[in-house]
């Protein structure tokens, strides 16, 4: 490619017409911004040259496209220009040193943060599209702007995906509405993300696309002249209460009906039946007057009216919504808001822009979006892997939110169906760690609750409670997931390197020597071409059934200089290795089997996994034992702490009152009860299978007696036998 050079001429006259459109919206700009910007497409068509789209079309036209969409949004000089260079770093020779020193550095940090990975390895295409995404993801909590550029690429990229081949559009059009649609509402861009949504689902479904578009023309065509007289009505009812306001009918789009009638599992007709305006005044103080305006030209509709100015959207979205009862016999959805509110409501972080530091002012959508990209860094900080990172960022895009109150008054916004656990972690990952319980509108809840907007919450800790493993079924938020998992995973390697080590020296004593006994020159060694950093990786390693302890064994006596001879395994009574039962990091109990402190039991390495513990009359330890090496010889510790789980099958008459019997009977003896199920049922006798938290065999055994006294149970016994 050419060298970039200065600009020979500021003549313009001979730039294609698309540039020449570019220009006449970025007039907005000083003279000298709009220079650089021709400039910018020069250096990208001199970069780009010989490039084409899949259309045949230059493949300049794309990102000159892309600087439109977001000139019409009225942005700042670097972002356009940016957005004109944003595929030059990854598609061609053009350098970042070079785009820098033309550009200055701004240019080139957003220029990389759009650029994706494609020239890194990955051992799926999945894992490198979370790892992009990742990246931009990023690349956007330091800079909006990147996102930005970032989403406008991909609604051209929308508009012009006629010209991919179908399994192509399938997949951008997945990954649009999965992605960058939630994610330009997340930031309050209404207007993009009602475009990408369209055009995704045209894409991934265009006969549904097709139908139900010509559905919403035929509908509208029949109801245009209700909607002019509502739309009359409203305006002169607001005229007489003296408010200076502009009404506009809505019209829902292909992909909210579908949506809708996806999830809500209603028809056409029912969602069609709704007549939809927007009421924009001058103040908000005028909305709430229009508010009462409205409500005396028709009946409100009980519990269906919603305050977002006083208690705006996680994206800074701010209006009044009411539903009223027309003349027609059908629902009017009404949305009041100011004209700066409306403007956030459409473009969000790209409203009224101008670049602010941190220090500077900046609108709510963007006050709130720098907020939420804050917590997606601290977030993939402690993420190791893309693609859980991803899931994260995915479960925070939810578009319905419920707002909650702190002791002190403070309003926290968390996606639906969060928990008092999700709240927890909303405060600090401190208070989530340590939560117990909580108290919802001053009554005793537990962690797992659902919550609802409006309620109070307030958490109670302890110093001594720690997150387990069943926390994560509980809660919906990245933010808390992230947190439970990153402590249970240094939990666990704690728990697999203590159990390692007692694996790796049991395999030594075997072969007559300790760990101890091995130089650590040769350790080193064996560690550097075993690609591990530490000891620690080795024993955890060992723990979680990626290595076996008695290779491993063999393969250090080997490195100590000992004779092949010496290596091989001896017949030696090596101690077993005790559990407690508390090494849930490393441990899992098999479901076929459900082991007790007590039993008699075998572990065996299952890989990435751990130690699984079976009895050893289970019926699939006889298959297990073909993999000798993945053997381990363990028992329970004398003192064993915790509840297990075991099934019961439970053998009674059929005759009222006789589960709340037995229920009673287990009760009785201190057990509880998770799960109860029918097996078998006639009309004399019933079969009950009760899965139950006992603390060892012998209470298993308290626990059969107790049950089998009642006088209604014909057997009771242990299941699996």
């Amino acid at each position: 490619m050419p060298a970039v050079t200065e600009s020979s001429s500021t003549d313009t006259s001979t730039l294609p017409p698309y540039v020449l459109a570019l220009k006449e919206r970025v007039a907005y700009l000083p003279e000298s911004q709009v220079a650089r910007v021709i400039r910018a497409y020069e250096v990208g068509a001199v970069a780009h040259e010989g490039q084409a789209r899949k259309s045949g079309e230059p493949y300049i036209t794309h990102p000159v496209a892309v600087a439109g969409i977001l000139a019409e949004l009225g942005l700042d000089a670097e972002t356009i220009i940016a957005a004109i260079l944003h595929d030059t770093l990854e598609d061609t020779a053009l350098s970042r040193t070079e785009l820098a020193g033309e550009f200055g550095e701004t240019v080139a940090e957003l220029v990389d943060g759009v650029t994706k990975l494609d020239k890194m390895q990955f051992s799926s295409r999945q894992e490198a599209d979370a790892e992009s995404f990742r990246k931009m993801l990023l690349a956007m909590a330091r800079d909006l702007r990147v996102i930005l550029i970032k989403l406008a690429d991909r609604l051209h990229n929308m508009r012009t995906l006629g010209a991919k081949d179908a399994p192509s559009r399938r997949r951008i059009a997945r990954e649009t509405l999965e992605i960058y649609a939630p994610i330009a509402q997340r930031l309050g861009m209404n207007k993009f993300k009602a475009e990408l949504q369209d055009l995704g689902f045209r894409a991934l479904h265009p006969d549904r696309y097709r139908v139900i578009s010509e559905r919403i023309r035929a509908a509208l065509g029949n109801r245009r002249e209700a909607m002019g007289k509502i739309e009359a009505a409203l305006s002169t009812r607001l005229t007489a209460e003296h408010l200076t306001a502009k009404v506009v009918g809505r019209i829902k789009s292909p992909w909210s009906i579908y949506s809708k009638m996806h999830n809500e599992h209603k028809s056409f007709a029912q969602l069609m039946d709704v007549y939809g305006f927007r009421v924009v005044v001058d103040s908000a103080m005028s909305c709430y007057m229009a508010l009462g305006a409205v409500h005396g030209l028709y009946k409100p509709v009980d519990r269906r009216f919603k305050d977002f100015i006083a208690i705006p959207k996680a994206n800074g979205y701010q209006s009044l919504h009411t539903v009223l009862l027309g003349p027609f016999g059908a629902p009017i959805e009404v949305q009041i808001r100011t004209a700066e509110m409306d403007s956030v409501a459409e473009r969000g972080v790209a409203a009224h822009w101008a670049y602010k530091t941190d220090s500077g002012p900046a609108n709510s959508a963007q006050a709130r979006a720098r907020e939420w990209l804050s917590s997606l860094a601290d977030s993939q900080a402690n993420t190791a892997s893309s693609s859980e990172f991803i899931e994260n960022v995915k479960i925070d895009l939810f578009p319905d939110e419920v707002y909650l109150f702190t002791p002190r008054g403070d309003i926290l916004a968390l996606p639906r169906n969060a928990t008092a656990l999700d709240f927890a972690y909303a405060v600090h990952t401190d208070v989530g760690d340590h939560a117990v319980a909580a108290r919802v509108d001053k009554k005793l809840l537990p962690l797992r609750t659902r919550l609802e907007s409006g309620q109070l919450v307030e958490i109670i800790t302890a110093p001594s409670a720690v997150p387990n493993p069943a926390w994560l079924e509980s809660v919906v938020t990245g933010k808390a997931r992230t947190a439970i998992r990153q402590y249970l995973k240094h939990l666990q390697h704690e728990d697999a390197v203590d159990f390692g080590h007692r694996m790796l020296d049991r395999a030594l004593d075997v072969l007559g020597t300790s760990l101890d006994a091995i130089p650590p020159a040769v350790l080193d060694r064996f560690l550097e071409t075993s690609k591990l950093k530490r000891l620690e990786e080795l024993l955890s390693d060992i723990a979680l059934g990626n290595r076996m302890p008695h290779l491993v064994a063999s393969q250090l006596v080997a490195a100590r200089g000992k004779k092949s001879t010496d290596v091989q395994p001896l017949p030696h009574a090596a101690e077993k290795i005790r559990i407690t039962g508390a090494e849930r990091g490393v441990l899992s109990f098999g479901n076929c089997c459900h082991p007790l402190p007590g039993d008699e039991i075998i572990g065996y390495l299952s890989s990435g996994k751990g130690i699984v513990v079976h009895r050893v009359e289970c019926p699939n330890v006889v298959e297990l034992r073909k993999s000798p090496e993945r053997c381990v010889a363990i028992e329970w510790d004398h003192d064993v702490q915790g509840d297990y789980r075991a099934e019961l099958r439970i053998e009674v008459i059929n005759r009222p009152g006789v589960l709340a019997t037995v229920a009673a009977a287990i009760a009785a003896a201190n057990s509880n009860i998770e799960n109860v199920e029918y097996v078998e049922r006639d009309a004399a006798a019933a079969t009950l299978l009760f899965a139950l938290e006992v603390k060892n065999r012998k209470h298993l055994a308290d626990v059969i007696r107790r049950v089998r006294r009642t006088g209604v149970v014909s057997g009771a016994y242990r299941y699996p036998l």
